[in-house]
């Protein structure tokens, strides 16, 4: 078309014919683009890269994202020992719960021996007792002689005290005192000094062994010459430690004003108020003396209520305590110093 000419459509539909048609072929061919190429919306400069709209850069962004990594690999690492530890953990608790179970068996058999002793205990106990009343029983023809010196029987013992013992307790034997045993406690003391051993001397009849006992009790140490000669009962050992306790309380009985005696072959009979009572074990008389004891200090402990007390002029002019009659003991009608109404 000739420059300067008009041809009758407005100038601006050839400018958007030719957009359009560019527009167009670069849809059918678009331009092959360099991979070097930056992304749109991404401005690169020759230095660092460019902060993005949110003004964090990439390397930062890329740094967090590492140590998020290596953290996650810390944490990998942490999980696996914690299930390994863990693993071995339930082992234990397993080896425990057989343990455990192991030893509840073994409480469970201890416990039935230990029934089965109890029962045993107490039986044990019983024949023990019965024992001790047989070995008491076999020595009631027994008599202890006690402060006899060495040496004054001669060479014969039997016969010597046969002769003796009539004397010194005043009684005539008919028939006459027959023994089956006598001998000396002990080995003989070589150098000779020293307390003298005692005598057991086993008689044939129990009477006569009673008679010379009662003799005995009655008339406290038999004398012999200048020597006093001591005769009691022959008992066991076990006998004769319960007797020992049973002396042993005598102090306290006599401080608490309690009756008592001692009977064979071991038990103490006491009374205290009109109330009698017989003990066999040492332990419960002690136990009982205990309470006594207590009794005994709360009534000396208890205070008497206070008195409403005034003063009356006697005939002397000194004033005279007196109190109201309805509210306790009497007391001291000249009392010391002057007391305050």
């Amino acid at each position: 078309m000739p420059r300067g000419k008009t041809t009758g459509k407005p100038p601006g539909n050839t400018a958007r014919q030719l957009l359009f048609s560019e527009a167009l072929r670069q849809h059918k061919h678009p331009p092959v683009k360099d991979p070097k190429d930056p992304p749109p919306h991404c401005h690169i400069n020759t230095g660092n890269m460019e902060e993005g709209p949110q003004g964090v850069s990439m390397d930062r962004i890329l740094q967090e994202i590492s140590a998020v990594g290596r953290k996650l690999e810390g944490m990998d690492s942490a999980m696996l020992a914690l299930t390994a530890e863990t693993r071995s953990m339930r082992l234990e608790i397993a080896g425990f719960q057989l343990q455990i179970s192991g030893l509840d068996q073994r409480v469970a058999t201890v416990e039935t021996q230990v029934a089965s002793w109890t029962d045993n205990g107490q039986e044990l106990m019983h024949l023990r007792s019965k024992l001790t009343d047989l070995e008491d029983r076999s020595r009631r023809n027994n008599l202890r002689l006690m402060g006899l010196p060495e040496g004054i029987e001669g060479t014969d013992l039997t016969s010597f005290l046969r002769d003796t013992l009539p004397k010194i307790t005043d009684i005539t034997f008919d028939p006459p005192l027959e023994f089956e045993r006598v001998h000396r406690l002990g080995p003989k003391r070589q150098d000779g000094n020293g307390r003298p051993r005692s005598i057991i001397a086993c008689l044939l009849r129990h009477g006569q062994a009673r008679q010379l006992l009662q003799a005995a009790r009655a008339q406290g140490p038999l004398k012999l010459g200048t020597t006093e000669i001591r005769l009691a009962a022959d008992f066991s050992k076990e006998t004769v430690d319960r007797r020992r306790a049973f002396l042993s309380l005598r102090p306290r009985l006599r401080h608490l004003d309690v009756k008592f005696g001692l009977f064979e072959p071991a038990r103490m009979w006491i009374t205290k108020n009109g109330d009698s009572r017989t003990f066999f074990d040492p332990e419960d008389l002690r136990t009982f003396l205990d309470k006594l004891q207590e009794q005994a200090h709360l009534m000396e402990t208890v205070t008497l209520p206070l008195q409403d007390i005034r003063e009356t002029p006697s005939e002397t002019g000194h004033p005279e305590a007196t109190f109201n009659p309805e509210r306790g003991t009497t007391l001291d009608p000249q009392p010391r110093g002057r007391l305050r109404p």
